[in-house]
């Protein structure tokens, strides 16, 4: 068998701007909720919250 240098995965330094995660997330999270349906979910935790919260 031949000689094979390694393979290296270059990495990153540092972290993420948060806005660029935002970014790569919000359109898989908004398939998710329009393919399962959980705007209705959404909703109804959040008015749940609000009425705990006494608003």
């Amino acid at each position: 068998m031949a000689f094979t240098a390694p393979r290296t995965t270059p990495r990153p330094s540092g972290r993420r701007h948060p806005l660029v995660a935002t970014a790569m997330v919000l359109p898989l999270a908004a398939l998710l909720v329009v393919v399962f349906g959980g705007w209705d979910a959404v909703v109804t935790q959040a008015s749940s919250v609000g009425v705990m919260l006494g608003r």
